[in-house]
């Protein structure tokens, strides 16, 4: 008798354990069935703004007003009802743009005004307090807003996001000026990367006269 029941414990203990171990493959191959049907992330690019396009209005720009507050403004209040001329650089205190780009526009700033530009903004992926001290160094006063695009939200969201993590900058903005009238982009002088040869005070003035 003792024989007898300790084989049927034998046998339920091999049965046991023969589906203990058939749950734990079903499990595995479920849970390698759920990984196969796991979708691929995928990184949507924003095609860079073109004549024609609308600013997208509810994007924001930080900058200090004359008062030394730090202020924040969307693109639909810096442009909407007005002439605009946005003009953005790799980033702040760099060479060509420090020593070229935005001092042309802020040479040139009245006259650039009497074409009916009512405002002149440079833009940049620095914080506010870059953007600050850098309009300050360069003299730029009333005549060009400082706009700070910290996370590069806004050159994201018009396309003109620059990698240059190569050189240890992180995401910046290509080089471009630009001409909005009512968030409409009239003109758009966009270079290729960092580049400066179609983005000058000079060419927005051939173009506004």
């Amino acid at each position: 008798m003792q024989f007898r029941e300790d084989a049927e414990d034998a046998k339920r203990s091999g049965m046991m354990h023969r589906a203990s171990m058939s749950t734990m493959t079903t499990r595995r191959v479920n849970a390698s069935r759920v990984v196969a049907r796991a979708p691929a992330r995928t990184s949507l690019k924003v095609s860079a703004i073109a004549l024609g396009d609308k600013l997208p209005g509810a994007q924001s720009l930080k900058y200090f007003d004359a008062e030394g507050q730090m202020k924040e403004i969307t693109i639909e209040a810096l442009c909407k009802g007005k002439k605009v001329v946005l003009v953005a650089v790799p980033g702040a205190f760099t060479p060509t743009c420090s020593l070229k780009h935005v001092p042309g526009f802020i040479e040139q700033a009245d006259e650039i005004k009497a074409k009916g530009v009512d405002t002149i903004a440079c833009v940049s992926v620095n914080d506010a307090f870059v953007m600050d001290a850098w309009g300050k160094s360069l003299g730029s006063g009333e005549k060009v807003m400082m706009l700070a695009d910290g996370n590069a939200q806004f050159s994201k969201a018009i396309g003109v996001e620059l990698d240059l993590t190569d050189k240890g900058l992180g995401k910046r903005s290509r080089r471009y000026a630009m001409l909005v009238d009512d968030l409409v982009v009239k003109v758009l002088n966009l270079e290729e990367g960092g580049a400066f040869t179609i983005s000058s005070a000079e060419t927005i003035l051939e173009a506004l006269a």
